[in-house]
């Protein structure tokens, strides 16, 4: 028997899919590179989510027009709060291998 992740019903469906989005934003293809480079001038490594947040990187490659993602990330329940941080870390682990290879630093673990 393979293991299957359970799924877990998201609470604040709206605040939800609006971080959610600004996250497939910073990770489409076109906006990648300009996403990792805003956080490799930062310093912020790229699996710091909360890091990712404070310094407003999302909303640099998006447009959040009515609240900040770390507005929309505090609204959320800690299990949606945890859904969008594995949502994220999940589109981290998808970038091509050429820019992550070209951004070595900010996947590095330590």
């Amino acid at each position: 028997m393979a293991f299957e992740q359970a799924t877990i019903k998201v609470q604040k469906e709206q605040e939800f899919a609006k971080l959610q989005a600004a996250v497939e934003q910073a990770f489409l293809p076109e906006k990648t590179e300009s996403f990792l480079k805003q956080l490799d001038r930062k310093g912020i490594r790229v699996r710091d989510f909360d890091g990712v947040l404070a310094a407003r990187a999302l909303e640099a490659v998006g447009s959040q027009a009515d609240l900040s993602a770390w507005q929309l990330y505090q609204a959320l329940p800690v299990s949606d709060q945890a859904q969008v941080r594995e949502f994220y870390l999940s589109k981290v682990e998808e970038v091509e291998p050429a820019l992550r290879a070209k951004f070595h630093k900010l996947y590095q673990y330590y």
